[in-house]
């Protein structure tokens, strides 16, 4: 899962740097502090307890994936520290709504509802589900589930892999007998290009759809030819077009301060960044938690250059934009 990691933090840092390089907000600089937790959730919970007790953060930031995210998050709520932009769509940060996490991107439940709406469109029924065996994994499996329910379909066979590793033997031969059409993963991108290489070795040739979290880019590059075909949901607006005044300020700042490569984590930190930059000039000169936190409630309809974010006191919930693109053979994304 690094890609999600890296790539969040180049976006974000993009955003921040533009920022400070004008004097900062209020004369005060915006710094990101950043640990790896190597996509574990116990050392997501001793990378916030020195974020909050030994760095004494302002607010906690992009944290990636499902069961990082839910270890941390009962140490945010008790020094109630802002816990802004995750990256997860788990109904855990969601319902019931707390008043200090706030999520840009689409929940799970809106990602698969796209798929499967996509799917059930074009006559497809038999929806079998790879997924983690965490957090993150159930939640995407109960999204399907609930998804397929409202069709009054059930998932047509599901198999799991143990969270960061590759072992997915046993995932395939419990899927794959029941023939499905299509085949949702919910997992992260090494354990699910093990899943297609072996499901395709042993003659599988139905649909494969993932999503977000799984990492786009590295999958298709760790996947080759493989990936031609994969179909993959997105949470924000696809970064190598320059139809949106936010995307074609992403590639100018990508181009100009970063020489990386364009990618959709990256443009979500980018995104993430500036809302949080608007919600820190909002609370005004003498910051405080409290002020900041009243302040991103304030940004009900934000144009981010032509991608709406809308929270209130009653929604935490800023986008709930799902577009789905498909890897071509050369490994480049189309819509």
């Amino acid at each position: 899962a690094a890609e999600l990691g890296t790539d969040m933090r180049i976006g974000a840092n993009l955003a921040f740097r533009q920022v400070n390089q004008k004097g900062g907000i209020y004369r005060r600089d915006v710094k990101l502090l950043t640990y790896d937790d190597g996509f574990e959730p116990a050392r997501a919970v001793a990378n916030t307890r020195k974020l909050i007790g030994e760095d004494k953060v302002f607010a906690l930031f992009g944290y990636v994936g499902t069961a990082t995210t839910n270890a941390a998050m009962p140490l945010a709520l008790e020094a109630r520290v802002p816990l802004i932009a995750p990256v997860s769509g788990a109904d855990s940060l969601r319902n019931p709504i707390n008043r200090l996490i706030f999520n840009l991107r689409a929940s799970y439940a809106d990602e698969v509802e796209k798929m499967v709406e996509h799917l059930a469109s074009t006559g497809v029924r038999k929806i079998s589900v790879f997924y983690e065996s965490d957090d993150f994994g159930t939640a995407g499996l109960d999204a399907v589930r609930r998804a397929l329910a409202l069709r009054k379909l059930d998932i047509a066979s599901q198999g799991a892999v143990v969270r960061n590793t590759t072992n997915v033997a046993t995932a395939v031969q419990s899927i794959l007998p029941a023939d499905p059409t299509a085949i949702i993963l919910v997992s992260a991108y090494k354990s699910c290009a093990e899943f297609v290489r072996q499901s395709k070795k042993a003659g599988y040739t139905g649909l494969f759809y993932h999503i977000s979290l799984v990492g786009s880019g590295a999958l298709a590059e760790e996947l080759g030819k493989d990936s031609a075909g994969l179909v993959i949901s997105q949470i924000v607006p696809f970064p190598w077009s320059g139809t949106l005044p936010i995307v074609r300020e992403y590639q100018a700042e990508m181009k100009e301060n970063s020489g990386g490569q364009l990618s959709y984590s990256s443009l979500e930190g980018f995104i993430a960044g500036k809302v949080i930059v608007e919600a820190l000039r909002r609370a005004g000169k003498d910051l405080t938690r409290e002020k900041f936190v009243a302040a991103m409630e304030s940004l009900e309809n934000y144009d981010v250059g032509g991608y709406s974010v809308s929270f209130s006191r009653s929604n935490h919930s800023g986008s709930r934009f799902v577009d789905l693109t498909i890897i071509r053979k050369d490994g480049r994304f189309m819509r």
